[in-house]
């Protein structure tokens, strides 16, 4: 079979995305993958830090997943620090060779592995030709505010060594694409342009652009920390963020567009606490666990089932009796109020009329 190219595989997955408006997919394009709880951060903000995973999916499991799943367009991988996983280059190179057309992945990193181990995994990855590839370098503050809220110190400068290192990788690879992951907490309230700046002085290549802003929010069935309190001030968070919004520089690009959409929606879940748009949950995407759990999505922890009870086969569950009553709570505004990058994407672009409004 001939290759398929860049080009043609954006337009397979533009074509789904658009579908999406209008009818309900048979199985799903996006995957959000936790491939392990293994964690060396000791994050304030999250408790996934203090789980001792133990019978996660082994490598021939998530080739057995990939080969009888292939439809998958954009693959997020997720942990814990899914870099730790040893094979990480084998569990997307599986997903390559079996979902044709794979156009994104995206994944994001404490900074903590070994850098060269961890830059050459990065590189390895990108060897394998998917059209994109983004990392987020997680940062959650300047110098001390970082390492404090992580946990660890000198975490902020193995962010910025990772930073430099992925930079020189730019100029080999042109499908890498690298932002800062900062999530807006109580624990760094105020403190996100300051946070820019410094990081300036380390890197003055950067700008407002390269860094993606999230809400820490609480998922039990994910970041592992119910019973937290992470929110901050709103008014000082919806300020903040909007003069982080002002600026920023217009991109022309998919990604960047969304990620736009999402910045201003993610204002108005901070302002009222609602989700800014209809969820796509079980429709376009889902949330797989380490153990081949299924949920809807990494905030919500309704069971769905497991892909060892299935043969690895998404099939046997996408359409079970708990799916479909989930979908029905979805349809009955009934998920959970939430606004992350993992889910709020694939719902900017299943909801085109909505960013209108």
């Amino acid at each position: 079979m001939d290759r398929i190219t860049d080009s043609t595989k954006l337009a397979r997955l533009a074509i789904t995305a658009l579908r999406s408006n209008i009818t309900r997919l048979k199985r799903p394009y996006k995957l959000t993958f936790s491939i392990t709880y293994m964690c060396q951060s000791r994050c304030l903000t999250c408790g996934i830090w203090q789980t001792k995973p133990t019978g996660e999916l082994d490598l021939r499991e998530i080739k057995d997943f990939a080969s009888k799943n292939t439809n998958f367009k954009w693959i997020e991988i997720t942990g814990g620090e899914p870099f730790l996983r040893s094979d990480i280059v084998d569990i997307v190179r599986a997903f390559n060779e079996t979902s044709k057309g794979l156009y994104v992945l995206t994944m994001p990193t404490n900074s903590l592995c070994n850098q060269d181990t961890l830059v050459g995994r990065i590189e390895e990855i990108l060897g394998l030709g998917i059209p994109k590839v983004s990392i987020t370098i997680s940062l959650d503050g300047y110098r001390e505010l970082h390492d404090k809220i992580r946990g660890i110190p000198g975490n902020f400068d193995r962010c910025m060594g990772v930073a430099r290192r992925l930079k020189e990788l730019q100029q080999t690879y042109k499908n890498l694409f690298f932002v800062f992951g900062f999530t807006m907490s109580k624990f760094n309230e105020g403190q996100l342009m300051k946070t820019v700046d410094e990081v300036r002085k380390e890197l003055p290549w950067v700008s407002h652009g390269d860094f993606h802003v999230n809400a820490g929010q609480i998922s039990g069935a994910y970041y592992k920390n119910s019973g937290m309190n992470l929110k901050p001030d709103t008014a000082i968070m919806s300020s903040e963020l909007e003069e982080f919004i002002s600026h920023r520089r217009f991109r022309i690009g998919t990604i960047p567009l969304i990620e736009s959409a999402f910045l201003r929606k993610l204002d108005y879940y901070i302002k009222t606490g609602k989700t800014p748009m209809k969820g796509r949950s079980l429709d376009v995407s889902l949330f797989l666990d380490s153990y081949g759990n299924v949920y809807p999505s990494i905030m919500w922890g309704r069971k769905i089932g497991n892909i060892r009870d299935t043969e690895y086969r998404l099939s046997g569950l996408w359409n079970n009796a708990e799916a479909n009553e989930t979908r029905q709570l979805i349809r009955e505004g009934k998920e959970p109020e939430a606004w992350t990058a993992c889910e709020a994407y694939q719902a900017i672009v299943g909801n085109i009329a909505s960013l209108l409004i």
